[in-house]
């Protein structure tokens, strides 16, 4: 049976990943100076104007957080209030509260500990499920569809900060559809590009110039045919962008920063938290179970779901799925999962070396599947 799956990404500039970026870069300058903090930064952009909502406790000092999200602005490349955002000239609002202390009290200290039992971890940040996937149709363990979006939408990003194609600006992105058989993918059905680009420039050179520094440069040619589709910038014009073009949101690309839509997500964002949340951490956690299944031969693909209740630090639920490409069952596997790993908060932050400002790093082109991700590591399971 022949079938068709459709991923996207977005370049830096997408308004929501703007926003995402912020927040991070916020993350990141506290843990920088306060392994400890807690933060959980929300960003919202606008036309001419960015906000900073959500709660910050820590000890850090001097972290000018206004300067952060200009220096950020800039980073990405945007200049122009005429056309999306001008990092000198936008408004910068900073609403940052300290934590909850109805939340703090189950985080400081897991129900376990307050019960008694003999287990040094913070309860969970929130209640909630986390899904972590992998599988063998890429070197990264990623699916295919959302790994060639990633690398399309990264490629458009390059080609702009290095100056091969001045013309474009920092929003942008790209879709990528595959052809299925028997569960393997075949072909490449359709490619779909959409790049901000200054006032003058023709489509024609555009679409040329995509095709022949971003597509070709990126996508297998074995995977393409005389069938296959491409859409550069269909609409046939692109210039207002950014937050000018549309308002951005932290957490609004969720399916972007996961598997493309093909595993599942349990909805909660990850930018802006730090890894009490365990939104962010057991999302990790299990992406790096999914795929040592994988990589050590248990299955051909492998879905992970983790669950937890604010407050208490183990766990709730583990459930494994290796859709029948398993070479030992789903039972053993969670068994070798309980017997192997910590799946605390504190279990998992010190595992995964969480405390660390590396969020940043996360934040565009997917939070998996980048070789340098503690995540990521392969070991023998």
């Amino acid at each position: 049976m022949r079938k068709l799956f459709t991923s996207e990404s977005v370049t830096e500039g997408h308004p929501d990943k703007l926003c995402d970026y912020i927040s991070d870069s916020v993350l990141d300058s506290f843990l920088a100076k306060d392994k400890n903090a807690r933060v959980a930064c929300e960003t919202v952009a606008g036309k001419g104007e960015i906000i900073l909502t959500g709660e910050i406790s820590s000890t850090a000092e001097g972290i000018d957080v206004e300067q952060i999200v200009r220096d950020t602005i800039k980073e990405i490349g945007y200049d122009n209030a005429e056309t999306d955002i001008d990092y000198r000239t936008c408004k910068v609002h900073v609403n940052l509260t300290k934590q909850s202390p109805d939340i703090a009290l189950g985080v400081d200290k897991s129900l376990e500990q307050k019960e008694g039992e003999d287990i040094i971890s913070e309860g969970a940040g929130d209640q909630g499920l986390m899904f972590g996937f992998a599988c063998n149709e890429t070197e990264s363990y990623m699916p295919l569809p959302i790994y060639l979006a990633h690398k399309l939408a990264r490629r458009l990003t390059e080609v702009r900060k290095s100056g091969e194609l001045s013309y474009l600006r920092p929003d942008g992105k790209v879709q990528v559809t595959i052809e299925y058989e028997e569960e393997k993918p075949i072909r490449i059905d359709t490619i779909v590009v959409s790049t901000q680009h200054n006032s003058d420039v023709e489509l024609e050179t555009l679409k040329a110039d995509i095709m022949e520094r971003v597509i070709d440069k990126i996508v297998p040619v074995e995977l393409l045919d005389n069938k296959t589709k491409y859409y550069i910038n269909p609409t046939g014009r692109f210039v207002i962008g950014g937050p000018l073009g549309d308002s951005g949101l932290t957490g609004r690309k969720i399916i972007v920063d996961t598997y493309g839509g093909y595993a599942r997500h349990g909805g909660g964002a990850f930018s802006g938290k730090d890894s009490t949340k365990v939104d962010r951490s057991a999302a990790y956690m299990a992406r790096f179970l999914a795929k040592n299944i994988v990589a050590n031969g248990y299955a051909n693909k492998c879905e992970i779901q983790l669950s937890y209740a604010i407050g208490v630090a183990k766990p709730v639920s583990i459930y494994v799925d290796t859709f029948g490409t398993g070479t030992i069952s789903e039972d053993k596997l969670v068994e070798k999962i309980y017997e192997k790993f910590d799946l605390t908060p504190r279990g998992i932050i010190n595992y995964l070396q969480l405390q660390k400002p590396i969020f940043k790093k996360t934040t565009n082109y997917g939070h998996f599947g980048k070789k340098d991700l503690p995540w990521e590591k392969i070991i023998k399971f």
